[in-house]
C-alpha cells in the first residue's frame, strides 16, 4: 500500500496540475457519485491527510480519495486517452491538464465540514502540519499490550507510517517489532516517533523512499525487502516474518541481532 510519503507525492503532482483552475471535466465512474458534475467548478487545494487525499474544489465540496493497494494519479495533457478498461474511478481536468485516478481504494464526494467523518479519527499526520510527537507517545500509550509493531502501523496513532517506514523506523531504533508499547520507556517511545517522522520528511520529495542515503536499486533500505540478505549494520542475515492478529497480518522484516527483544 502506498505510504505517507506517497500519497504526499500523489497530492504535490494533483496541486501542479489542478490547483486554481476550472474543471472542464469531472468523471466520476463509481456508482455513488455516478451523476456528479463539478464542470465549471474551480479547484481550491489538494492534501494529503496519512494515506488520503482530499481535493477541495469551489462550493464547499471535498474529493476524497484513498490509493488503497494499487492505486495511483497520473497526471498527462488535456486530451489524451484514459487507460482501457473499467480500472478508471475518476478523471479530473481543465483546459491544460488531466488527472486519471485508476484502481483507487475509495472515491467519494462530500462537504468540506464533513471531512472529519473519513479523516478525523487520524492521528497526527507524520508530513502534515499538525505533526505533534507528543500527541502521537499519547496514542501509543493507549494500547500497552499491543506490540509496537502493531501499534505503529494503527493510524489512530500516527497517520501516514506504512510497512517499509514501519521496518526502517525500528531497525534505527534498534527496537524488535514484537516488543510490547507498554515495555518501552517514554524515550524510547519519543525516539521512535521523532525517526519516523524524519526518515519520512526527507524522502518525501524524492523519487522514491530511501532510507541509507543511497537510492541506487537494493541500496535504498537497511532492512525492508533484504529478507536472508547480511545486515548493513552487523553483517547477520535479515529476518521476514508476519506480525498481527490473524487476516490482519503484515510483513515485517528485522534483524534478530541488532533488535534483540
Amino acid at each position: 500500500m502506498p505510504e505517507g510519503d506517497a500519497v504526499y507525492r500523489a497530492a504535490k503532482r494533483l496541486r501542479g496540475a489542478l490547483d486554481g483552475r476550472t474543471l472542464t471535466r469531472s468523471d466520476f465512474r463509481v456508482p455513488r457519485h455516478a451523476t456528479a458534475d463539478l464542470r465549471g467548478h474551480t479547484v481550491l487545494e489538494t492534501v494529503s491527510r496519512g494515506k488520503h487525499l482530499l481535493t477541495r474544489v469551489e462550493g464547499g465540496l471535498t474529493i476524497h480519495t484513498h490509493l488503497r493497494m494499487d492505486g495511483a494519479w497520473r497526471i498527462s495533457p488535456a486530451g489524451r486517452p484514459a487507460p482501457r478498461g473499467d480500472v478508471v474511478r475518476l478523471i479530473l481536468a481543465n483546459v491544460e491538464w488531466q488527472a486519471v485516478g485508476t484502481k483507487l481504494g475509495v472515491v467519494d464526494l462530500l462537504r468540506r465540514d464533513k471531512e472529519d467523518l473519513v479523516v478525523g479519527h487520524l492521528g497526527p499526520d507524520l508530513l502534515g502540519p499538525d505533526w505533534d510527537a507528543a500527541t502521537a507517545v499519547r496514542n501509543l500509550h493507549e494500547a500497552p499490550g499491543t506490540t509496537i509493531g502493531e501499534a505503529l502501523l494503527d493510524q489512530r496513532n500516527l497517520a501516514g507510517i506504512g510497512t517499509i517506514w514501519r521496518a526502517e523506523t525500528l531497525f534505527l531504533a534498534r527496537l524488535s517489532p514484537w516488543r510490547t508499547v507498554g515495555s518501552l520507556s517514554a524515550d524510547e517511545l519519543e525516539n521512535v516517533v521523532t525517526l519516523a517522522h524524519r526518515i519520512m520528511d526527507a524522502s518525501k520529495d524524492a523519487p522514491a523512499p530511501v532510507t541509507t542515503g543511497d537510492s541506487r536499486p537494493g541500496r535504498a533500505f537497511f532492512v525492508y525487502g533484504r529478507a536472508h540478505r547480511p545486515c548493513r549494520r552487523c553483517g547477520n542475515p535479515v529476518s521476514s516474518g508476519e506480525l498481527g492478529p490473524r487476516s490482519y497480518e503484515r510483513l515485517i522484516y528485522w534483524c534478530r541481532a541488532c533488535q534483540a527483544d
